[in-house]
């Protein structure tokens, strides 16, 4: 079992299925967890199920209120920071000559400058410590690309960069970022894709399943703990060999 005792971490996009298994899989694991998203309902949820996490309503996408975040959320975890999971983000999906330049900024936004404000006021708390770990959610198609998610893709693919120039740039202070590339996994969204849609991708995938979210929470833990000591600036991919990076 990864050990994540005594860690403070903050948990982006909480709400969600893959969310919610990363939130579980730290706590198990002995985290203190700051769980944030947009949705009250479902932050109450996890904070019924696991009774000792924090929670703090929060959209990223308010980019003038990230370091009062960062700020708050580190003291109401006890007044210092281990670990974030940029796992929030949105999809605004559309052919690229009907894609709106409004569609375009918005998930670049969301996507991409949220998380590089997220790093770097995270970073800051952790220069304090001299020690610290960034893991950055991705996604396959930031290096396979797909029709329709060119603004997806683009973010996705800015975050992979973003996190290596950081991960050198940090990487004396002992600060470690890392990103996690999901392939196609089972939540709410994929259960949305139509059958014969879904078995085209799934023949595509030489696991011949798509992952669940307790797949990617793995992945989570581990490079949040100290076994990942000497990993930075990698790309961890989580897809049943569908891409080989």
């Amino acid at each position: 079992m990864t050990s994540l005792k005594n860690k403070n971490i903050i948990v982006t996009g909480a709400s969600g299925g893959i969310g919610n298994s990363i939130v579980e899989k730290l706590f198990k694991n002995g985290a203190n967890i700051l769980a944030t998203g947009t949705k009250v309902e479902k932050l109450e949820e996890l904070k019924n199920k696991f009774n000792n996490i924090k929670i703090l309503k929060f959209d990223i996408s308010q980019h003038e209120q990230i370091e009062e975040f960062i700020n708050n959320a580190t003291d109401t975890l006890g007044g210092t920071l281990d670990c974030v999971i940029n796992n929030a983000g949105i999809t605004k999906d559309n052919l690229t000559i009907r894609m709106s330049l409004e569609e375009w900024k918005k998930v670049i936004d969301t996507n991409l400058t949220s998380t590089f404000l997220m790093c770097k006021f995270s970073i800051k708390k952790m220069l304090k410590n001299k020690s610290g770990k960034i893991v950055n959610i991705t996604s396959v198609v930031s290096h396979t690309g797909n029709v329709g998610q060119a603004n997806y893709t683009a973010s996705k693919a800015g975050i992979v960069g973003m996190s290596k120039s950081l991960a050198i740039e940090y990487a004396k202070k002992n600060i470690n970022i890392n990103c996690i590339s999901p392939g196609f996994i089972k939540t709410v969204m994929t259960d949305q894709i139509e059958e014969n849609h879904k078995e085209a991708i799934i023949a595509k995938i030489p696991s011949n399943r798509l992952g669940n979210p307790n797949d990617i929470a793995n992945a989570v833990a581990f490079l949040s703990s100290d076994q990942a000591d000497y990993i930075n600036g990698e790309t961890l991919h989580v897809n049943g060999g569908m891409y080989l990076g």
